[in-house]
């Protein structure tokens, strides 16, 4: 059998793909959205972070999903200030999720609580992204609206305690090949890394018909 890192990437790879492909985030990475438009999609990865990283705390010591909790990779204290400097103090007041997001920080919320192996597939999906394909979004994000680099408005891809990227993703990719599951957890993993991606693609779908472009 492949090693695990590489079947998960592999077996995600068609969803990711797709997610990427979203015209939501192809309009917003072209610039043809507003500020506004990435104001809300950082809003919305409030929620998701806010469900991983509350769900964080009671599987620090999980032979399956502590290995995997590590402090330099959590972003919730980011995106709050993201959020301070793109909608002000009163951020929180006007704070909504999408149904679609809803529904998928309600499930990170139930693996957090039932399902360790869950847990890890969101985990990786989101963590991992972020620090790969995030570095674009930031760079955009700098050009389109004029954020400070690596200042407020995109802290949350400034991941300032990992020095090197490449290396940690070795050694995240490393864990995955060590996680404490047999095959038929790996392979339900797998099928829930699916499923993040699908719920992260859907969050996209309803961002864009929030954002029209003939808006």
């Amino acid at each position: 059998m492949d090693a695990f890192s590489t079947a998960i990437r592999v077996a995600s790879h068609e969803q990711h793909t797709e997610a990427e492909a979203s015209t939501f985030m192809s309009d917003l990475l072209g610039g043809r959205l507003g500020v506004a438009a990435y104001a809300r999609y950082t809003e919305q990865l409030w929620f998701v972070y806010r469900a991983l990283e509350d769900g964080a705390d009671s599987l620090r010591d999980d032979p399956v999903a502590g290995p995997f909790i590590r402090p330099e990779l959590m972003r919730l204290a980011e995106i709050e200030r993201d959020l301070a400097h793109l909608r002000g103090p009163g951020w929180r007041q006007g704070l909504t999720a999408l149904p679609a997001t809803g529904a998928y920080a309600a499930r990170v919320a139930h693996c957090a609580a039932t399902w360790p192996g869950g847990y890890v597939a969101h985990h990786y999906t989101r963590y991992l992204g972020d620090l790969s394909g995030g570095q674009i979004i930031r760079d955009k994000a700098e050009r389109t609206w004029g954020f400070a680099r690596k200042g407020d408005g995109v802290r949350f891809y400034v991941f300032a305690d990992i020095a090197n990227p490449a290396a940690f993703k070795r050694s995240y990719r490393e864990l995955l090949d060590a996680i404490a599951a047999d095959d038929l957890e790996k392979q339900r993993i797998i099928e829930e890394c699916k499923r993040a991606f699908e719920y992260n693609g859907a969050v996209f779908r309803e961002l864009g018909r929030e954002f029209p472009l003939s808006a």
